[in-house]
C-alpha cells in the first residue's frame, strides 16, 4: 500500500529534498514502498529547470532554492499544503504525461470536495479557478487565478516533488516572483475564495480522492 505521512510544523526544504531523493532511490531498488508526504515549508522560492532569472523579481525577500523539478519559479510557505509524491511511475505504466494528468485530476478532485471547480488551461501548468466574483479583464475575458502548482522529477521511473495547494498562505508572498512565468494571471487560495477550510480538511480530501484517480494502491 502507499504510505501516507504528515509532518507537523515547518519542514526545511533541503532536508525534504534529501529525504525524497533517498526514498525515490530506495523505491526504485525495491527497498521501500511508495509514499505521499504532506508538509508545509517556511517562506521560500524554488527555481525549476525552466526558471528564467527575470521572473525572480525580489531575490532578497526569501531564500531561493535551485530545484531539479520541472517548471519555473514557485513559492512555498505556511498555509500551503505541499504533497510530495514518491510513486513508481514505471509500474504505473511508464507514461509520464498520463502521470502528470493524474496529478492534475487529483488536485481537481480534491477541490471538488469543497464544491470548487478547478480547471486546466492549455499552455499553463497547474490548476486554475475562474473568478466570476472579480471584474473582467480589459479584453472582456474572465479573470483566472492559480490555486495549485505541479512540478515533478523522475529518477529510475520513481517520482518525487509533487503538488502544492494554496489553503491559507499569505498571497503577498507570491509578489517576489512571476509564478510559473505567467504574468497575466494571479494566485488565489481556498480561504481567499471564501471557503472556511482547514489544512486537516484538505488532507482528508487529498487522501479520499487519491485512489479514485490513481487506482488501487499496492
Amino acid at each position: 500500500m502507499v504510505e501516507w505521512r504528515i509532518s507537523d510544523g515547518l519542514t526545511d526544504y533541503d532536508e525534504a529534498v534529501a529525504f525524497m531523493e533517498a526514498r525515490a532511490t530506495a523505491i526504485a531498488n525495491g527497498e521501500a514502498g511508495e509514499l505521499i508526504w504532506l508538509v508545509e515549508h517556511p517562506p521560500l522560492y524554488t527555481a525549476g529547470t525552466s526558471a528564467k532569472p527575470a521572473d525572480l523579481t525580489d531575490p532578497d525577500r526569501f531564500p531561493v532554492y535551485e530545484s531539479k523539478r520541472g517548471g519555473q519559479y514557485t513559492y512555498h510557505g505556511p498555509g500551503q499544503r505541499v504533497a510530495y509524491v514518491m510513486l513508481d511511475v514505471g509500474k504505473r505504466g511508464h507514461d509520464v504525461r498520463k502521470f502528470v494528468q493524474q496529478l492534475e485530476e487529483w488536485v481537481i478532485a480534491t477541490l471538488a470536495e469543497f464544491n470548487l471547480k478547478g480547471e486546466i488551461r492549455e499552455g499553463r501548468v497547474g490548476v486554475w479557478i475562474t473568478r466570476d466574483d472579480k471584474p473582467l479583464n480589459v479584453d472582456g475575458s474572465k479573470r483566472e487565478d492559480k490555486i495549485a502548482a505541479i512540478g515533478i522529477r523522475l529518477r529510475k521511473w520513481v517520482s518525487f516533488h509533487g503538488i502544492a495547494i494554496n489553503v491559507e498562505p499569505d498571497l503577498s508572498h507570491f509578489d517576489g516572483i512571476v509564478p510559473c512565468g505567467i504574468k497575466e494571471h494571479g494566485v488565489t487560495s481556498l480561504i481567499d475564495l471564501g471557503l472556511p477550510v482547514t489544512m486537516d480538511d484538505v488532507d482528508v480530501a487529498l487522501r479520499r480522492s487519491f485512489e479514485d484517480v490513481f487506482g488501487p494502491c499496492g
